[in-house]
């Protein structure tokens, strides 16, 4: 056999110009013990905070401690499949969670996998759990209406998009059925809706999941699901990767709302996490930067400003989105003045209180006007319903007050009983069946009503059926009353008189 020198060298030639001379560099580090949850790893030398680490068999981690000679980590899913000794490698990528329009309708665990069983969910981009919040000239002023379809909040306590409005109360006071009512009501609207369950029951959230599918609402909702059964890490991480989720819309100029339920129990898996972690306690034995946690999580709703995606095109493709936040607190017999309630209340652009006294009495929404506030105000409503609403709290803090005061009179005057027999009328209309929002447009109707006496003769256990059957009748014979103020957002003028119009010409008809 020959050898011909001339092949050899064009060989050779060859191999040279296509060898690659790139060299591939892992970070590596040895798991010296691990436990509910918990890891501690020598080596990963260049390891970065919130940084995933892989532990082999399909599980993950996050480091959260980068201490001089060893990393801290919380482990997701089974911890139990990671051995002691075992080789950890960094990733080199910040913990991330898949968005998109393909996780509507789904139910996904903190980490974006989905969790009901209807496959995979394909989608390509994903965003950091833990987003930049957008700066001050990102932003501008809350001026657009989310319109829950509860009369006493759409009324007295606005909520706008881009707005963190704090839903607190005791437990079983209709904290939940106020988020769905909230998302029910955006049905055929504009805004997607993310439902974050924090350690609540699997049954809590089953439920919430089915009252979502029988209306249809699901459609436009992401369910993110981190129960109970779930490890602390994962209830953890559960609110931020339901704010990327939303981030991804908000982003694009589209209109988000995320409900975190609930953030005391959020806070109690962050401090199970921080104490397993070797992080020094604080008052409760909550870690000192609880308040960080709750804040830059709540930071990242915003309306953005309509020029957002010129100042910082890396990161909006479109201006003029928001991100609303309701986040849910627990309280313990009606203490708000506890750790977690007023870290968040200071966070907040507001709350919404429901009282257990009032739910107990049959006033639901257990809404207490006096204690709830929204620091957006008039802002967030549409000008008709600010025109109607300014006569409905203003009559409803004077029967409150002239309530406490005759409670032990016996003789009033016809003026002062006017003011409390209104009242009292004003208190049924307020009161709402669960899963039944209200349009914007049959508020007004009878907000007007009762602010402006035509409910006075109506004996109060008959006021809601003059509701129900009245604004049956505005639906039937004054539609175009209904449609003028969605058109114009304006209660004035030839609208006004029609309403009262349609007013006299019922009470004719009405029987009590």
């Amino acid at each position: 056999m020959d050898i011909n020198p001339a092949e050899i060298t064009s060989v050779l030639k060859r191999e040279i110009e296509g060898y690659d001379s790139k060299v591939e560099v892992e970070s590596i580090g040895t798991l010296i013990s691990i436990g509910d949850g918990v890891a501690r790893i020598s080596g990963l030398r260049d390891c970065q905070m919130s940084e995933m680490l892989d532990f082999g068999d399909g599980v993950f981690g996050i480091a959260l401690n980068l201490e001089s000679d060893t990393v801290g980590a919380v482990v997701l899913g089974d911890f139990t499949k990671a051995k002691e000794g075992q080789t950890v490698k960094g990733t080199g990528q910040i913990m991330s969670v898949p968005v998109g329009p393909a996780m509507l309708g789904r139910v996904v665990n903190a980490i974006g996998e989905p969790v009901d069983g209807k496959g995979a969910i394909k989608t390509e981009v994903s965003y950091p759990v833990e987003g930049r919040a957008p700066n001050v000239l990102e932003r501008q002023p809350v001026h657009e209406p989310v319109q829950t379809g509860i009369v006493s909040i759409d009324a007295m306590i606005p909520i706008g998009r881009g707005q963190r409005e704090l839903i607190i109360g005791d437990r079983q006071t209709g904290k939940t059925a106020i988020c769905v009512d909230t998302i029910l009501n955006q049905k055929g609207k504009d805004l997607i809706c993310i439902y974050v369950a924090v350690g609540q029951k699997m049954s809590t959230t089953k439920s919430v999941q089915a009252v979502l599918e029988k209306h249809g609402a699901m459609d436009y909702t992401i369910i993110v699901n981190a129960p109970a059964s779930e490890s602390a890490a994962l209830q953890w991480l559960a609110p931020f990767a339901g704010t990327a989720m939303g981030e991804y819309f908000r982003d694009r100029g589209q209109h988000a709302l995320v409900i975190y339920d609930d953030l005391y129990k959020h806070a109690m898996a962050w401090r199970e996490v921080s104490l397993l972690l070797r992080r020094p306690p604080g008052r409760e034995a909550f870690p000192g930067d609880v308040f960080a946690l709750h804040s830059r999580l709540l930071e990242r709703s915003a309306k953005l400003a309509a020029d957002a995606h010129e100042q910082n095109p890396g990161q909006y493709q479109a201006g003029s989105g928001s991100l609303t936040a309701l986040p849910i607190v627990e309280i313990q017999q009606g203490d708000v003045t506890a750790y977690i309630p007023t870290n968040v209340i200071s966070i907040t652009d507001g709350q919404i209180y429901l009282e257990t006294d009032l739910f107990n009495s049959g006033v639901r929404p257990a809404v207490n006007a006096g204690l709830s506030v929204s620091r957006v105000g008039g802002s967030a409503q549409i000008k008709a319903m600010k025109k109607v609403a300014g006569q409905l709290r203003l009559q409803m803090a004077q029967f409150r007050e002239l309530a406490a005061f005759t409670q032990f009179a016996s003789d009033l005057d016809a003026a002062t009983l006017a003011q409390l027999t209104r009242g009292e009328r004003l208190v049924e209309i307020l009161k709402q069946p669960q899963y039944e929002p209200m349009p914007v447009e049959e508020q007004i109707f009878m907000i007007y009503a009762g602010t402006n006496r035509y409910l006075d003769d109506v004996p109060i256990a008959k006021v809601k059926k003059f509701q129900k059957e009245f604004l049956a009748f505005m639906r039937d014979r004054y539609p175009q009353c209904g449609q003028a103020i969605l058109k114009s957002g304006k209660f004035e003028g030839d609208t006004v008189e029609m309403l009262k119009a349609a007013l006299a010409e019922f009470k004719k008809t009405f029987t009590a």
